[in-house]
């Protein structure tokens, strides 16, 4: 069955990809799509029953990221692109690199895109043992591996980007059984559940939208897991205690922030995982770290994108 909505794309870059897509979220949106040169895999995880062999990503320049969001006939269209606008424009004002940043808007038609998306996202085998399943898909596990049932729905986290990827390993690598986790910008819950099914002790995922948090306690509740709780807010106002690993999939302007706030909720000898990091913003990154007085103990880069491990010194 076909309808025609009203497609509303920014033109942008991949560091502002995952904020604007925040924007649309805060919006009675129908769905959000994500086309990056820097994440081929974004243009397999719209909600959109469009032919990728056929879509010129590469419209608005080989750099230029667009998302796009659908909203029905009905909506005051003018009023949600004056609302986007002046997002971008505070987006701007924290320094975030939103690139061009132009709105423009069309009609469209399209075959039940909201569904229809999940045919292009497959079960997918990150580090040595975790394997991102699609709830909607069968599996048959092998040997050791640790099966995570996902359906992302409309928050960000399927696997197939390279910061999630490289976040997946990191976790493959430091997590153990006495471990607690915070998950910071939990959005689909990817890595809280990894965290979780890696052995951690407790696993706390927060994320500011409630889109994400609703995801997140689903994809929870598809895996059975008892230890892993998901909370809407902020960090410094929902979470208490403190963490051995704490683990922040988002912005490189979040991650410096959080340098300066992030250390009442660590141990000791805790672990800060950040991703996100666009190679450009990645010295900054370094440099936040290193004067809130961090060690860096490891970087990984993977296509354009940077994680950073560090401790406390």
């Amino acid at each position: 069955m076909q309808g025609k909505w009203i497609e509303v794309k920014v033109i942008t870059t991949s560091e502002a990809v995952e904020p604007i897509s925040g924007i649309f979220y805060g919006l009675d949106v129908k769905g959000v799509a994500i086309e990056d040169p820097n994440d081929i895999a974004s243009r397999e995880q719209g909600p959109l029953s469009w032919d990728f062999a056929d879509s010129n990503i590469f419209e608005y320049g080989d750099k230029a990221a667009v998302v796009k969001g659908y909203f029905s006939q009905e909506e005051d269209i003018e009023k949600i692109i004056k609302y986007i606008e002046d997002k971008i424009k505070e987006l701007k004002g924290l320094g975030v690199n939103v690139g061009d940043g132009k709105v423009i808007h069309m009609a469209v038609f399209e075959e039940d895109w909201a569904t229809s998306w999940k045919k292009y996202y497959k079960t997918l085998k990150l580090g040595k043992r975790i394997v991102i399943k699609p709830t909607w898909e069968d599996y048959d596990k092998k040997d050791d591996e640790l099966i995570i049932e996902l359906d992302p729905g409309m928050a960000f986290g399927t696997g197939t980007h390279e910061t999630t990827m490289m976040c997946v390993e990191l976790l493959e690598k430091y997590v153990d059984g006495d471990d607690v986790v915070f998950d910071i910008g939990t959005g689909s819950g990817i890595l809280a559940i990894t965290a979780s099914k890696l052995g951690a002790k407790k696993v706390v995922g927060v994320d500011l939208d409630e889109v994400a948090v609703d995801a997140a306690k689903e994809n929870v509740n598809f895996n059975n897991l008892d230890n892993v709780e998901i909370k809407c807010g902020n960090l410094v106002e929902v979470v208490e205690g403190k963490a051995d690993i704490i683990v922040a999939n988002i912005i490189a302007d979040v991650i410096v922030h959080l340098t300066k706030i992030v250390k009442p909720f660590m141990k000791n000898e805790s672990l800060f995982i950040s991703s996100g990091i666009i190679n450009d913003r990645k010295e900054d990154v370094l440099k936040a770290l290193e004067d809130a007085n961090f060690s860096i103990l490891e970087i990984r880069e993977m296509g354009d994108w940077v994680a950073i491990v560090s401790k406390i010194k």
